[in-house]
Formats: C-alpha cells, sequence, structure tokens
C-alpha cells in the first residue's frame, strides 16, 4: 500500500489554491523548481497527471479528485497537530462578529479551532460592527472582529485586511435611470450602507431604500428577488450574483478594513488562542479563498463582513 507524503500533498492544494507553482513556493517557502519536483514526485506516485498546463493551470479529473481528499487529509492532519502539541486548554471565549460572517469563512474556521481544543466554549454573537466595537468597549467581548475605513482605521499592524466594495444585482435585475436607485440595505451604522448611500449622494443620482435587513441571507434573499441592488466586499459575493464595481455606470463604492478589537493584556489563554486562528484565517481567505468557501443559502460565498 502506498503513503502519500503530507507534505507534498500541502505543495500540490497551495498550488491549485494560489493558481501558480511561483505563488506556492513563495508561500511555503520553497523555490520554483522544488516546487515542480514535489509535483512530479506525487504525480510519480500515483502514476496520474495533476496538472493541465496547456491554457492555463487547471486540474485534471483525477486532480480534482484528489485535491478534494488531499484538503480533509491536511485539515485532519493539522487538528490532530494542534490538538497534541498544544498545551490544555479550557474556558470560554465571548467572541463578536459581523453578521455576515455567520455563513461565510467563520463557521469553517471555528470548526477546526473546536476540534483543536475541544475544551474551549465559543459565545459568539453577530451584529453590525459598530454595535460590535462599542459592545466592546462595555466589556462585553473578549475581542471583535469588525469592517472599518480604509486607509483610516483603528486595527494594528497585521491584524486586518482590505477589501473591495463591489455593486450586486441579480442578472436578471434591469435598473431603471429614470427612478431612484433601490437599495437593499443593511440597518443604520452599516458602513456598506455609508459607502453606497454616500458615494450616490455625491454623484447626485437619487436613491431610496426598498428593503432593510439585518441578516446576509436576507439581503441576499431581497436581491435575488429583484427589490434591488446592494455591495459587499468583493471576494463575498455570491456566484449567482452579477458583481461590478461600477454596476450600470453608478460610482465605485472604495475599500474597507477587516480586523479584530482586542486587547492583549487581558486575553485569557484561550481567547489568545483564538485570536492567531482567527488572525491566520483571515490572511488566508486572501491569499487562497478557495480553501474557505462554503456554500450559502443562495450562492457559495466567501470571507464576508461589514
Amino acid at each position: 500500500m502506498k503513503n502519500l507524503p503530507m507534505d507534498l500533498l500541502r505543495t500540490f492544494t497551495t498550488i491549485n489554491d494560489l493558481g501558480g507553482f511561483t505563488q506556492a513556493g513563495e508561500l511555503l517557502g520553497r523555490s520554483q523548481p522544488a516546487i515542480s519536483l514535489q509535483v512530479k514526485r506525487l504525480e510519480e506516485l500515483l502514476d496520474i497527471q495533476l496538472f493541465n498546463r496547456a491554457g492555463g493551470l487547471k486540474l485534471t479529473e483525477e486532480g480534482r479528485m484528489l485535491y478534494e481528499s488531499a484538503r480533509k487529509i491536511l485539515e485532519m492532519n493539522d487538528a490532530v497537530v494542534s490538538q497534541l502539541s498544544a498545551p490544555s486548554v479550557s474556558g470560554t471565549v465571548r467572541l463578536g462578529t459581523p453578521n455576515d460572517f455567520e455563513v461565510s469563512f467563520l463557521p469553517v474556521l471555528l470548526s477546526k479551532f473546536s476540534r483543536a481544543y475541544p475544551d474551549v466554549t465559543l459565545d459568539v454573537t453577530s451584529d453590525v460592527s459598530i454595535n460590535l466595537r462599542d459592545g466592546y468597549k462595555k466589556g462585553s467581548y473578549d475581542m471583535v472582529m469588525s469592517m472599518d475605513e480604509f486607509p483610516e482605521h483603528g486595527f494594528a499592524d497585521d491584524d486586518y485586511i482590505v477589501e473591495t466594495l463591489s455593486w450586486i444585482a441579480d442578472p436578471g435585475f434591469n435598473l431603471n435611470r429614470s427612478q431612484p436607485v433601490p437599495l437593499v440595505l443593511y440597518p443604520q451604522g452599516c458602513i456598506y450602507r455609508k459607502h453606497i448611500t454616500d458615494a450616490l449622494n455625491e454623484a447626485g443620482i437619487p436613491w431610496r431604500v426598498l428593503y432593510c435587513s439585518s441578516s446576509l441571507l436576507g439581503i441576499q434573499s431581497a436581491i435575488k428577488a429583484g427589490l434591488g441592488i446592494s455591495a459587499l466586499v468583493l471576494n463575498t459575493i455570491p456566484e449567482i450574483f452579477q458583481a461590478e464595481q461600477t454596476y450600470n455606470n453608478l460610482p465605485e463604492l472604495g475599500k474597507v478594513t477587516i480586523g479584530f478589537n482586542y486587547d492583549q493584556n487581558s486575553l485569557s489563554p484561550a481567547a489568545t488562542l483564538l485570536l492567531d486562528f482567527l488572525r491566520r484565517g483571515l490572511k488566508q481567505s486572501q491569499d487562497y479563498p478557495a480553501s474557505l468557501k462554503i456554500p450559502s443559502a443562495t450562492g457559495n460565498s466567501y470571507l464576508s463582513a461589514r
């Protein structure tokens, strides 16, 4: 029986996630020739071709089959290593997250964290970012993931990523420019809402709110029903929606930051572990979002926040 070396599987999945041998080498700390050699070793071991290199780097049918299994194998390996190599940690961590995270990458990360640290209880609350930060200041949370402006924001270095906002609409929706732009928005205080209304006001374009919801699923359902248009960070948009930064000649919406609010001196050991875990996940979502992609109610979405 053949054994598949873990380092070969990790190199293979990283190449596919990042879309290239050079990019994978930069992340894994190896040269491009070394990465190519590892792929060749894996192909020889299994006697298959993993990539179709003509016309772009695409997985073969056998490569797709291996990729799905390899990700599961690596996740199990990483969970076991984390659990056995880390000291026993217990306790409760109160985490505040934007509502959008409920159906994006966060459940995947928290599931991995819980498997690695089963004695830690996660108390997760979702809300708009402005409310989360207010709650953190009042002591309601140990840490908060939130969204802030770009480039001015309140996050420490290396504790945030920058995302681009994009208009979204149902493919069958027709925008009547003789009427105010119909909007599907989160409640007041949402940074998405501020960017949308500010951009339209500055461009002198009339608008009206047709639907308001604090739920991402509600927002997506209203857009799918054709009630209006909205905006999300670029790599969170479900595939079923039309996404453009200047949809129907509407103005661009700019960028935002997603990061963490916490006090390092007051974090418990369990909270510190969770913070490090989420930091890595947030950075990973920018490097190769496909690895954290999970289905939403109306399509597929990646990292999402507001």
